[in-house]
């Protein structure tokens, strides 16, 4: 996320050897392929399997299959109970009218894979675990507007917020939400939470708790207390740290796996593997948008205390709109879309692009301009005035770093961008990341997307709940990321504007539904507007499913296991 050319879509060429050698490493079988054997593929591997302190995606789609929510939602946005035993409304009062507290019923009789009963009372300590500064958790953002979880009984939990709060279903619900079992983690001391044996070896409510773990791969066994039916499946491989083209190839075309995640595989190669007939690409569009990120803050300038990209330095150039503009100009969204990612993309301008009614998708218009460009560089005062193609203004050339992680598909948008933005006369200095640097969480690693120690970056995020209120907070100046919060809010484009927050602000606390969708598309306009970002795909889900494989539900707003007990193999024929 390097090559001088532009890639045909009508000739795509495999990964090359280089691509695939840390895959081929990985890719380990570990035990009997057999009809009672379900192989999970994903390109890293999970490095704990409490979703509370995820690193990453891989954490959550591992520790889903061992802890469950309240609730979670469905492809169709709807509430669909887990743990609860029914979805709180209005109109049966658990729902507070003035939008400050919700209380939900648990299922009866439910127990965690040791025997001992789920309560209220782990509902109400997974708010202190999360809540609690010391333990660092991932998830903390999630539950930042609640006061108080309190167990008013075994089975009934009231959760009270700090302010009207629209977004009540977000706390304990979806990937973000998994409940932990209080007796079990309670007595660990804060700070050694991160690497308590319970991370590893968790204790859950789920259909599948882990049998055994090895590197690069965990293994997961039937739990003997699941409430409902025991799962299909008597084992679960899940095996992480392979290159996305290696995972597609095992469940698409050789069927030596059933499951891969998150295929980043141009769209000819996924079609092209799929001809094999042994898997098929499922593709679920939520809100993933890829982007590319632009740094108002100098990433060379540099505090006293060895601070880079920071705030008390601004951008020679990316801190001025026109540049930014011209930038957006030079993006073919459309060729992009449909050369690398076809069928599982769409081009867009919006960063807020599912659900309906909070999002509005096409609302926001986008042009691909050479032309246009180059006329609002010029109108900055940025010329070629040594005639070495690049562009200068006051002694300074305009150069940008532009990184991103190590994918196929990420390395020819670069490309591609490369390739634009050289015809302008800006110099391009490409820069690949490995993936676990790149979307590291460690204070310590410069690669990482929060330090955004270069110009440009591009890499895929969006709202992982349908209500986008969490989402849209990520723009707020209260979330910027800086060495004073070490690196861990989620702003890293360094975006503050006082008219923005007042708009989340708003939205956060609008309990009409119209007037508040309104609110999140004048968000998402202003974010437009000001070309604080590039959004260029609308990114879907993709997955490779063994044809074999049934009574999988995807939807964009929890991880893919999360039904995984339903999950079964297809009668042999």
């Amino acid at each position: 996320m390097v090559g001088a050319t532009l890639i045909s879509s009508c000739s795509p060429t495999p990964p090359t050897a280089s691509d695939t050698a840390e895959t081929d490493a990985a890719a380990v079988t570990l035990a009997t392929r057999d009809r009672t054997t379900l192989r999970l593929l994903y390109s890293q591997v999970p490095l704990t399997l409490n979703p509370h302190l995820a690193t990453g995606i891989q954490d959550f789609e591992a520790g889903r299959i061992v802890y469950e929510p309240l609730a979670t939602t469905n492809e169709r946005g709807e509430l669909v109970p887990i743990l609860a035993a029914a979805i709180p409304t209005v109109e049966d009062g658990s729902v507070t009218a003035d939008g400050k507290s919700v209380t939900w019923q648990l299922q009866p009789d439910v127990q965690w894979a040791d025997g001992e009963p789920l309560t209220a009372e782990d509902v109400a300590f997974t708010f202190d675990f999360v809540s609690n500064p010391q333990v660092g958790a991932a998830t903390a953002q999630y539950y930042e507007a609640v006061e108080s979880v309190e167990a008013i009984d075994e089975l009934t939990v009231k959760i009270t917020f700090k302010n009207v709060t629209a977004a009540w279903q977000i706390p304990f619900t979806g990937q973000t939400g998994v409940i932990l079992p209080q007796h079990l983690l309670a007595d660990v001391d804060d700070a050694a939470t991160r690497s308590a044996q319970v991370n590893q070896q968790p204790i859950g409510t789920g259909p599948y708790q882990v049998a055994d773990r090895q590197p690069g791969a965990i293994v997961f066994e039937p739990n003997p207390t699941y409430r409902d039916s025991a799962p299909f499946f008597q084992t679960v491989e899940l095996v992480g740290g392979l290159a996305p083209y290696a995972a597609a190839r095992e469940v698409l075309s050789t069927g030596e796996a059933d499951f891969a995640h998150n295929l980043q595989v141009e769209v000819a190669l996924l079609k092209d593997l799929q001809q094999d007939g042994q898997g098929v690409v499922d593709t679920v569009f939520g809100g993933l948008v890829e982007r590319v990120m632009l740094n108002p803050t100098n990433p060379l300038a540099e505090t006293p205390s060895g601070e880079r990209s920071s705030l008390a330095a601004e951008h020679p150039f990316l801190n001025d709109q026109r540049v930014r503009q011209a930038i957006a100009y030079a993006i073919d969204r459309d060729s992009i879309t449909e050369e690398l990612y076809g069928f599982t993309g769409r081009p867009t301008a919006q960063l807020l692009v599912a659900p309906r009614p909070y999002a509005n998708p096409g609302t926001v218009p986008y042009e691909y301009n050479l032309e246009k460009a180059e006329a609002l560089l010029d109108e900055a005062g940025w010329q070629d005035t040594d005639g070495d193609g690049i562009r200068d203004r006051d002694g300074v050339d305009m150069t940008v770093v532009f990184q991103t992680s190590v994918n196929p598909v990420r390395q020819k948008t670069q490309t591609r961008i490369e390739e634009n933005l050289q015809t302008l006369g800006i110099d391009v200095d490409i820069k690949r990341v490995r993936v676990d640097d790149f979307f590291s969480g460690d204070p310590e690693q410069t690669n990482s997307i929060n330090h955004f120690y270069a110009d440009l970056q591009a890499y895929t995020t969006g709202n992982d709940h349908p209500d986008p209120t969490i989402y849209l907070s990520w723009w707020t100046c209260s979330q910027i990321a800086t060495q004073a919060n070490q690196w861990q809010e989620p702003n890293n484009a360094r975006y503050c504007n006082t008219d923005y927050d007042a708009l989340w602000d708003a939205a956060q606390q609008e309990l009409n539904l119209e007037r508040r969708a309104a609110l999140f598309q004048e968000m998402d306009a202003l974010l437009a507007a000001e070309v604080a970002v590039i959004p260029i795909v609308h990114r879907a889900t993709t997955n490779g499913v063994s044809k074999e494989l049934v009574g999988l539900a995807p939807t964009p707003w929890d991880a893919s296991t999360w039904d995984i007990a339903q999950w079964q193999r297809a009668a042999a024929e």
